[in-house]
């Protein structure tokens, strides 16, 4: 048995609270405070200590996925990719890229998170992007 903590920052809003992640034989098992991080102080809300469920869930998206015939059937990631770009590369040209909005999450980290809007305001063209962790 293979048993260890990892410390890490949570990500479901902007305080960076600081936990460790339980981790046994390589599964994500649970999550305990940091005491000495000083956003945090050894306390974390109902998502901090709840963050490390979604990891390891059977419901979990592992492959991307588009919709044929009334179906999602899984593609490959070029497949996805292209259809993706060909979709907003339509939308954008027919309506502008304003008719286009971004929705991103707090299971990812702050990096991905700002790439993600840079990504939506530079390449795009518009501000219509959202967080799930707005308050």
């Amino acid at each position: 048995m293979d048993y260890k903590t990892v410390l890490t920052t949570c990500t479901h809003c902007g305080c960076g609270c600081g936990f460790y992640l339980e981790v046994l034989d390589g599964q994500v098992i649970g999550t305990i405070p940091c005491k000495t991080d000083p956003v945090s102080q050894g306390k974390l809300c109902i998502k901090g200590w709840n963050v490390h469920e979604f990891i390891q869930s059977p419901k979990r998206l592992t492959t991307p996925m588009i919709r044929k015939n009334g179906e999602l059937v899984e593609v490959s990631w070029d497949e996805a990719l292209d259809y993706t770009v060909s979709k907003l590369k339509s939308i954008k040209a027919s309506d502008g890229g304003d008719a286009i909005a971004f929705l991103t999450s707090a299971k990812v980290t702050n990096e991905e998170n700002y790439l993600f809007q840079k990504f939506a305001r530079a390449a795009v063209g518009t501000n219509n992007v959202d967080h799930c962790a707005r308050l």
